[in-house]
C-alpha cells in the first residue's frame, strides 16, 4: 500500500530561489535554459564491441545450476546421468515388450487412434506448412534474444525479492561479496551466433528483437489458431478421447523398445505427439504471452491483486520453463523427424505429400537455407544497423505499447513486511569531484535546479525539499535488466513540483539530469512525459526505507517512476528541465541509454 505523509511545507518560496541569478518569473524570461545540455554526449550509430557500454570487458558465466536446498547441482550432469537412464530404460522397455500383459496392452492401444473419422482431415494442408516454417523462423530470433535477456541478470528467483543466494537458478558466479557490486557487472557475455546480438550488456537491442518478433510470432499463431479451429485439422492437436493416455504409454515403450511404431502421421499423430503438441501449442505458448507480460512495470501497477501473487520473478521464471520446454521440444521433434523415416515426414510436412519421395527434403532445404541465413545475419545486421532494429522493433511492439502507456495507476498494493531485504545497485557510480565534494559535506551545498518552461524556476536544497509535502510509496522496481525489488521511498511527490514551478501549457517532457556519468562518459539524463508526472507513483524520492539514500542507492535525490523500467530512474539527481521535445537534447532519442544503447524512451512493458 502506497502512503502519504504530510510534512510541514513551504508556503512560499523565497526569491533566492532562482536559477542563474534569474528571479522567479513567468513567460519567456522563465524559459531559462539548463546548462546540463553542455555535458551531454551523443551516442554512436554503429555498435563498436570494443567501446559498447562503456568498454565493459567480456564476462564469462558458469554452466547452468540449479540450487537443491543449500547445494549448486551442475546441470551439465544431466547429460551423462541421462544417457545413463536412457540406456537403462531400453533395456526395461525391450524385456517389457516380450511379457504377455504386455504385449496385450500394445495390442489393444498400439498407439495411436484411428477411428473412421480420421479420413476427414488426411495429410497438412498448405496454410499449416507455411506457419510451421513461419514459426521456425520467428523461435530462432525469440529464443536467441531471450537468452541474450537473461545473461543480463543471469539468475532467477521464485519470490519477487532478488537477494543474493536466494535464486533458485544461475549461469553466474555467486555474488562477490563487494557491497556495491552492479547487477550491470553481474551480466555476462554470449557466443555471437548464441545470444542476438551475442555481445555482453545489449539487452536493450536483445528487447528490441523479442518483443518485436514476438509480436509476429503472435500474430502468426491467432491465424493458427482460426484456421485450425475452422477446419478438422484442429482433432489433429487436441485430444478427444482419454485413450489418448495408454496409447501415448504405449508409444514411449515402443520407442524405448527401438521398435517404432507403425507411422500414421497422415492420419493422426500417435497419443505421444498429440500429447506434446497440445501441451505445446495450447499450453507452453498462451503461457510465454502472458508471463512476458507479467513482467511488465505497467501492468503491475494496473493489475494489482494479479501481480500481487503472480510476482514479476514468478513470471520470469515460468517463462524460462516455457524457453526450456520450447528448447527441449525443438531437439526431440528433430530427432524424430530424423530417425523415424525422414523422408515421408519431411513429405507430410513440406510437400504434402504421403510418399517417400525427396521433394520434401529439397523444399526442406530451401527452407533450411533461409534460416541459416537469417540465423547468420542477425547479428552483423544488429551490430552494422542498430538504429534500424530499434524502428523496426519499436513498429511492431509499438502499437501494443501505447496502451499502457498512459495507465492512471493507482498506489500499489505493498506494505513495510514486503520490502526486499537487498536491492541491487546499479549503473555508473558518480565519481566527479563536484559530486565528492557534495557527498563529504553531507550534501550540505547540494541544489536541484528546476527550470525550462516554467513559470517560476527554482533551486532547492536538500533542506528545502524536505520542507516540501512529504510522500511515501511502497512499491515494485522493474529493472530492464530483469531483477525487481521493493523499497520504501520517501520524498516529494511530483505533482507537489509540478505546481511550485508551474509547468507552461505546451510542456510534454519533464528532463531529468545526474550528477552522474554514463557508461561511455557525459551525464546520464533521461525524459518522462508530463502526464506520468501526475501519478500518484511519480516522485523525487530524497529517502529509502526509513533512512536517507545512500552512494549507491543515488544520493541524495533520485526519481521514482514505477510504470517505467528501472533505468529511467534516474538517480543523483541534480536538475529538471521541463521542455516541448527532446529532440535536441543529446542525441535526441529521449535518454542516456537511449542515445548510446538503443533502448527505447518509453518503456513500459
Amino acid at each position: 500500500m502506497t502512503d502519504e505523509q504530510e510534512q510541514p511545507g513551504m508556503a512560499d518560496k523565497p526569491a533566492s530561489n532562482h536559477i542563474d541569478g534569474v528571479a522567479p518569473a513567468s513567460g519567456a524570461s522563465a524559459r531559462v535554459p539548463l546548462q546540463f545540455r553542455e555535458g551531454l554526449t551523443r551516442g554512436e550509430a554503429v555498435v563498436d564491441t570494443a567501446t559498447w557500454a562503456g568498454s565493459v570487458p567480456a564476462a564469462t558465466g558458469v554452466a547452468p545450476r540449479v540450487r537443491i536446498g543449500s547445494r549448486w547441482f551442475n546441470l551439465l550432469w544431466l547429460l551423462p546421468i541421462g544417457f545413463a537412464v536412457l540406456l537403462v530404460a531400453v533395456a526395461v522397455a525391450k524385456g517389457l515388450r516380450n511379457e504377455a500383459p504386455v504385449q496385450r496392452f500394445l495390442l489393444r492401444y498400439p498407439g495411436t487412434d484411428l477411428r473412421a473419422d480420421r479420413g476427414q482431415y488426411l495429410g497438412i494442408p498448405v496454410w499449416a506448412r507455411w506457419q510451421h516454417f513461419l514459426n521456425v523462423f520467428f523461435m530462432i530470433f525469440i529464443l536467441r534474444s531471450g537468452l541474450q535477456i537473461l545473461s543480463d541478470h543471469p539468475r532467477l528467483y521464485w519470490t519477487r525479492h532478488c537477494t543474493p543466494g536466494r535464486d533458485w537458478f544461475r549461469i553466474q558466479k555467486p555474488v562477490p561479496a563487494d557491497p556495491l557490486w552492479t547487477a550491470k557487472q553481474d551480466s555476462i557475455s554470449l557466443p555471437a551466433q548464441v545470444g542476438l546480438p551475442g555481445i555482453r550488456h545489449s539487452i536493450g537491442l536483445a528487447r528490441w528483437w523479442h518483443l518485436g518478433i514476438n509480436v509476429l510470432w503472435l500474430l502468426n499463431g491467432i491465424v493458427f489458431y482460426i484456421l485450425l479451429f475452422s477446419t478438422e485439422q484442429w482433432k489433429r492437436l487436441v485430444p478427444t478421447s482419454w485413450t489418448v493416455f495408454p496409447n501415448a504409454v504405449s508409444v514411449a515403450i515402443q520407442y524405448l523398445s527401438l521398435n517404432w511404431p507403425v507411422d500414421s502421421g497422415w492420419v493422426a499423430y500417435n497419443g505421444a505427439q498429440q500429447l506434446t503438441y497440445f501441451i505445446t501449442v495450447f499450453i507452453a505458448a498462451p503461457l510465454a504471452l502472458l508471463t512476458g507480460l507479467g513482467m511488465s512495470p505497467a501492468l503491475s501497477t494496473r493489475f494489482k491483486p494479479i501481480s500481487r501473487v503472480f510476482s514479476i520473478q514468478l513470471a520470469r521464471s515460468i517463462h524460462f520453463l516455457v524457453f526450456a520446454w520450447f528448447l527441449l521440444f525443438i531437439v526431440i521433434h528433430v530427432s524424430l523427424v530424423a530417425t523415424t523415416g525422414i523422408l515421408v515426414n519431411l513429405n507430410h510436412l513440406d510437400s504434402g505429400r504421403n510418399d517417400d519421395s525427396w521433394l520434401g527434403l529439397w523444399i526442406f532445404a530451401a527452407w533450411l537455407s533461409v534460416v541459416i541465413i537469417a540465423w547468420v545475419g542477425a547479428t552483423p545486421l544488429t551490430l552494422r544497423h542498430p538504429g534500424l532494429i530499434r524502428r523496426v522493433g519499436y513498429a511492431l511492439i509499438g502499437p501494443a505499447q501505447r496502451l499502457f502507456e498512459h495507465v492512471d495507476v493507482t498506489p500499489g498494493e505493498y506494505t513495510e513486511k514486503d520490502i526486499s531485504p537487498y536491492f541491487w545497485h546499479n549503473g555508473r557510480y558518480p565519481d566527479s569531484a563536484e559530486y565528492q565534494a557534495l557527498a563529504n559535506g553531507g550534501f550540505a551545498d547540494y541544489q536541484l535546479r528546476i527550470g525550462g518552461l516554467v513559470a517560476h524556476p527554482v533551486q532547492l536544497s536538500l533542506d528545502e525539499l524536505r520542507a516540501l509535502p512529504g510522500h511515501e510509496q511502497i512499491t515494485q522496481h522493474f529493472c530492464i535488466q530483469g531483477w525487481s525489488g521493493i523499497a520504501k521511498w520517501g520524498g516529494v511527490s511530483m505533482s507537489t513540483i509540478l505546481d511550485l514551478v508551474g509547468a507552461d501549457p505546451e510542456v510534454k517532457w519533464v528532463v531529468f539530469y545526474s550528477l552522474g556519468e554514463g557508461a561511455d562518459g557525459g551525464i546520464y539524463y533521461d525524459a518522462h512525459p508530463i502526464q506520468h508526472m501526475r501519478s500518484q507513483l511519480a516522485m523525487l524520492a530524497y529517502d529509502m526505507n526509513g533512512a536517507p539514500l545512500t552512494f549507491g542507492h543515488g544520493a541524495p535525490v533520485r526519481l521514482r517512476n514505477e510504470i517505467e523500467l528501472g533505468f529511467k530512474q534516474v538517480k543523483w539527481v541534480s536538475g529538471v528541465e521541463f521542455v516541448v521535445d527532446f529532440a535536441d537534447i543529446g542525441s535526441g532519442f529521449g535518454g542516456y541509454n537511449q542515445d548510446h544503447e538503443f533502448f527505447g524512451y518509453r518503456q513500459p512493458i
